[in-house]
């Protein structure tokens, strides 16, 4: 039930937007009664976020499980960025802007989300981490992967005004090219005992958001 209510509530939110979805239409989309919502999610916002949550995470699950069963010569950074830009297309991305746009303009969303987005853009961080196969022991590195974070999400923010996948298609293979050879120098940087920073250690790393290119302390 509470999984049938989180799935209707993305399925409204992309088809209708945040000021078309309410927990009825919700309810009567995943066939569940007023009275069971309001028991696992008291508030329009209890829901929306908790669907956002979820489903992201299922799509994270899905696209590691679909990373391993790649053959080895198949398992390229290409083959990555094709199932990042995957999540960030996807109906869960469309659903988090609305989220994220109503939250703009609306302090009490804005103190919900917050938080939320911060955890969302810290799993997601580690999780593109993971699929790269990076090593952010090495300087600059973590700033590579927010790099590409950054691009899938405006190519994520292309495709809600129409089909862009030709022009994403070229994109991804060019950045693909150019994240193997700027990993490729930092590993080499690293060999080598290039290091950055006064004291010989790598930088510090702020927190990373998913929705906000800037970074926090």
């Amino acid at each position: 039930m509470r999984a049938r209510l989180l799935e209707a509530c993305v399925d409204v939110l992309v088809e209708r937007g945040w000021a078309g979805t309410s927990t009825t239409v919700v309810s009567q989309r995943a066939g569940v009664s007023r009275g069971a919502q309001l028991h696992h999610f008291p508030s329009k916002t209890d829901l929306v976020v908790a669907a956002v949550e979820h489903l992201t995470a299922v799509r994270r699950e899905e696209l590691t499980s679909a990373v391993a069963a790649l053959p080895a010569e198949a398992r390229s950074t290409r083959a990555v960025l094709g199932l990042l830009a995957e999540l960030f297309t996807g109906p869960v991305f469309a659903a988090a802007l609305e989220l994220w746009v109503a939250a703009r303009s609306d302090a009490a969303l804005l103190e919900v989300v917050t938080p939320f987005e911060r955890h969302l853009g810290r799993e997601t961080h580690r999780f593109t981490v993971e699929l790269l196969g990076a090593d952010e022991e090495q300087p600059g590195v973590r700033e590579l992967v927010q790099a590409t974070l950054d691009l899938v999400r405006g190519l994520g923010l292309a495709q809600t005004l129409g089909d862009d996948s030709a022009r994403r298609a070229r994109i991804l293979d060019q950045w693909a090219l150019t994240l193997d050879a700027a990993l490729a120098r930092t590993d080499t940087r690293t060999r080598t005992g290039t290091r950055t920073g006064t004291d010989g250690a790598a930088p510090a790393r702020p927190d990373i958001h998913w929705t906000d290119s800037q970074e926090t302390r």
